[in-house]
């Protein structure tokens, strides 16, 4: 019992523990619930962040992927955009040079890298030329074709030409003479006939009279055929040929004579008949194929061995030329005609169109002798009637000298066609351009005979005197070479002929860089012209307006270019890109984009920097834009407005106007406190000295530059005035006339120096290798430009009209006459003039914008 009730007990005790277990466990099933349901919970939302962690990975990498792309394509679009032709339609139609549109302008002499030669305004010419040699001169053999400076001929140039129909040249080589003429006969479908003619003549008074050799030549370019039709043994009579602009054609050689009246005299003929793989490698071939095995013997002389072509074998090309190529080159067919004879002498050339049929007689002897006549008195007609040099006084020697200087700029006319390298930020190497042709004038026929941006404005206020249907043409080639950008190579190298003259750091061209907008002084003259004609010729308005409409869109994207990747860093203001990068080996980084090369700029560039010359370029541009626009209907407030602001007076003078020089400058972060010094090397003990690089010079900085007026007195700091920016009340015309005419400044008796003769830089060399060349001397351009602003200033109302038309009357003086007296003395006008001397530097001859000495003779700014 006691058993039982103890056991009644325990149950009773255990039931009531057990219910105790019981409500315990509900208890914690009841707190497990929540714990659970929680767990879960937080598995849950940990399954989220982790599915939220793979969305987002996932997100970002397709946004990485479509960035990648994004930025692959924008990279490789921002890449082709400098090779991207503008949208715009082309000024010029393809076929606007051709013989069908232009005739008369078809064939000329427009291979101005070469002392006499022709070819046709298309992209793969037939091209025609001249060499010669003196022969029993020596063991050296001097063989003349391109022009040189190195050739050191006692002068060559046109002494007249019309760019069109005729011209005649004269060639002083060391004994002898020789003038080259040509003329041009309208027929057929290809542009007509022509007829070269070359008179030689002794020139000293040695006993026996030079023999020269005088060879011929007719190159294919990549298309076309030539057949050489022999004579007489070694005499080539003709050659005839096949071309898609020119047809059928043949080139005939008369025989020399002692002069018109035809009497034949002694010659011995060579000839060479081969092929070529370029047109640069026409020397070269001839020369490789002289040989001295061949005997002159008149009938009345001794027997002696001369110089003449004989064959020619062509290396294969090198590896690496193919490498560079990647393939080689169409061998093209190339023919000389080599004809060695005594002075005196006279030789005529033919050439006859085959689509001529009508043709009343050959354009040979007297016929052509009438004809070179009659364009002769129609060239002089027009150059008095153009020019009134002979109402104004001068003498006939002035006289022949200025049409010797406008001759020369249009005889240095060429037709180009081709591609430029060119290379962006973008591209890791540089790009081909797109093909294009271009017909401009060139600098000089023998340093610079290609196109240059910035002095083709210049070139054409002359052209356009005399042309303007040249200065049109000229002008849409280069705006035709803009690209999507709205960029400009400023230097145009566009095939291996060209390629062959310079030197291969200035070959690509590079699309941050400018030159100033100089065609804007050119098209401003055209807008004046035709607006002042328009009252009396309707129809020739509306064929300019015609012509704007089509420069239009262009002309808007390049002012565009310039306001966007030119702009300084105020507002309004504005910067040359392109500065030398290398600080440390010039004395001041040169910038060539200004086209001013070492003008002093800043010593440190920086973005900074501020260009006053920049800025009046653009004031001009926009005011010229504005008139173009409003000839042609087109909305002109925005030019406008850039205008005004441009052109306000206080604007420029805050961005520009030093109070320390009283003149306007440049602003950037600058120091005057530079030289050039000898840089050490270090050479250890017992090394021998010439293991070890030469010491260069180096630039040396005595004083920490800062941002500050580049307090230089020159060219730049004229711009203003040049530009004609400021009003004529402007007291700082005042200071501006001072400095002009201050023989310590910028006054010489030859002409305004470039830089100030009390400036550090002044005729400081730039580097090791490169002397002054816009650091004192005379330059002909920008005299051109002062001699026009004092032309506006001195016929203006304005408190320093007087001191201006003064200042006017004697800086031309100065310049015309220095540029007349070296011309007469060396038989050249040059690139530019010492300022302590004036004697004629630099390159020559240089009939690029030297030649605007006619311009100032005539007075027609």
């Amino acid at each position: 019992m006691g058993r039982q009730r103890h056991g009644k007990r325990v149950l009773t005790n255990s039931s009531k523990d057990g219910g105790d277990a019981v409500s315990g466990r509900k208890e914690e099933k009841k707190k497990d619930i929540p714990n659970s349901i929680l767990h879960r919970k937080e598995k849950k939302k940990k399954m989220d962040l982790a599915k939220l962690f793979i969305n987002i990975s996932i997100g970002l990498c397709i946004f990485s992927l479509i960035w990648f792309f994004y930025a692959l394509y924008m990279r490789s679009y921002l890449a082709r955009r400098i090779i991207t032709p503008h949208p715009s339609m082309r000024i010029l139609d393809a076929n606007s040079t051709s013989a069908a549109v232009a005739p008369d302008r078809f064939w000329g002499s427009y291979r101005p890298q070469v002392y006499f030669g022709m070819k046709t305004r298309s992209p793969r010419s037939i091209v025609t030329g001249l060499m010669w040699m003196r022969q029993f001169g020596g063991a050296d053999v001097s063989l003349r074709h391109t022009c040189e400076q190195g050739d050191r001929l006692q002068s060559y140039g046109w002494t007249m030409h019309d760019g069109v129909h005729f011209g005649i040249q004269e060639v002083r080589d060391s004994d002898f003479t020789l003038t080259t003429e040509f003329v041009k006969r309208a027929g057929g479908e290809h542009g007509g006939d022509w007829t070269w003619r070359v008179t030689a003549k002794q020139q000293s008074s040695a006993a026996h009279a030079p023999v020269i050799s005088l060879l011929f030549y007719v190159a294919a370019d990549s298309q076309g055929s030539l057949q050489a039709h022999v004579e007489e043994k070694n005499r080539l009579g003709s050659v005839t040929g096949f071309s898609e602009e020119l047809g059928h054609f043949k080139l005939t050689f008369r025989k020399p004579a002692a002069g018109e009246a035809t009497s034949a005299k002694f010659a011995s003929y060579n000839y060479l008949k081969t092929v070529s793989p370029g047109l640069e490698k026409l020397t070269d071939i001839v020369k490789s194929s002289l040989s001295g095995k061949f005997i002159y013997s008149p009938p009345s002389g001794e027997k002696r061995h001369y110089i003449a072509v004989d064959t020619y074998r062509p290396p294969p090309p090198s590896h690496q030329q193919q490498q560079q190529r990647g393939e080689t080159r169409k061998e093209s067919d190339f023919v000389v005609h080599q004809v060695t004879v005594q002075t005196p002498f006279q030789m005529e050339v033919l050439f006859e169109s085959g689509s001529f049929r009508d043709r009343p007689n050959q354009l040979v002897g007297e016929v052509m002798t009438e004809e070179l006549e009659r364009r002769k008195g129609a060239f002089d007609a027009k150059f008095e009637e153009t020019f009134e040099l002979q109402r104004k006084g001068y003498t006939p020697s002035q006289i022949k000298f200025a049409k010797a200087a406008l001759s020369n700029m249009l005889g240095g006319l060429g037709y180009f066609h081709g591609q430029s390298a060119v290379q962006s930020i973008y591209n890791e190497y540089p790009l081909v351009y797109p093909e294009g042709p271009l017909f401009t004038a060139v600098p000089s026929r023998s340093f610079f005979p290609r196109g240059f941006l910035w002095d083709e404005g210049f070139h054409q206020l002359l052209i356009s005197k005399w042309d303007s249907q040249i200065t049109g043409e000229a002008i849409a080639h280069w705006l035709d070479l803009m690209n999507v950008e709205g960029w400009i190579p400023r230097e145009q190298i566009l095939d291996d002929e060209a390629r062959s003259k310079v030197p291969a750091e200035f070959i690509i061209q590079r699309n941050e860089n400018a030159n100033p907008p100089t065609l804007f002084l050119a098209l401003q003259k055209l807008v004046e012209r035709f607006a002042a004609a328009a009252e009396a010729n309707e129809s020739a308005l509306q064929g300019t307006k015609a012509f704007l409409r089509r420069l239009f869109p262009r002309l808007q994207t390049w002012f565009e270019w310039y306001n966007t990747t030119q702009a300084g860093p105020l507002p309004n203001s504005y910067r040359w890109r392109g500065r030398d990068k290398d600080t440390n080996l010039f004395l001041n980084p040169k910038t060539l984009t200004s086209g001013l090369d070492d003008y002093p700029r800043a010593s440190h560039p920086s973005q900074d920097e501020r260009h006053v010359d920049l800025y009046c370029w653009m004031a001009l541009a926009s005011g010229i834009m504005a008139d173009i626009a409003k000839l042609i209907g087109e909305p002109h407030q925005e030019y406008e407005r850039t205008q005004l602001i441009l052109g306000d007076n206080m604007l420029l003078s805050e961005l520009h106007w030093s109070e320390q020089l009283k003149a306007f400058s440049d602003y950037g972060n600058h120091t005057q406190a530079v030289s050039l010094q000898r840089e050490k090397v270090y050479v250890p003990p017992g090394q021998p000295r010439h293991q070890f690089p030469p010491a260069r010079l180096v630039r040396a900085i005595r004083k920490a530059p800062k941002l500050q007026y580049v307090n230089a007195l020159g060219y730049v700091s004229l711009f203003p005035f040049l530009l004609q920016l400021l009003t004529p009340d402007s007291p700082k015309l005042e200071h501006i006339l001072k400095d002009m005419r201050d023989e310590q400044k910028l006054w010489t008796p030859y002409g305004l120096r470039s830089l100030s003769k009390s400036d550090p830089l002044y005729m400081k060399r730039n580097t090791e290798h490169d002397a002054p060349y816009w650091r004192g001397p005379i330059w002909i351009n920008i005299n051109y430009l002062a001699v026009r602003a004092l032309h506006y200033y001195g016929r203006t109302d304005g408190p320093y009209r007087e001191k201006a038309a003064a200042l006017y009357q004697e800086l031309r003086t100065n310049i015309i006459e220095n540029v007349y007296r070296q011309y007469m003395e060396t038989g050249y006008i040059w690139e530019q003039y010492n300022d302590s001397t004036g004697r004629g530097q630099g390159s020559h001859p240089f009939t690029g914008w030297s030649a605007l000495c006619v311009l100032m003779m005539a007075e027609q700014y």
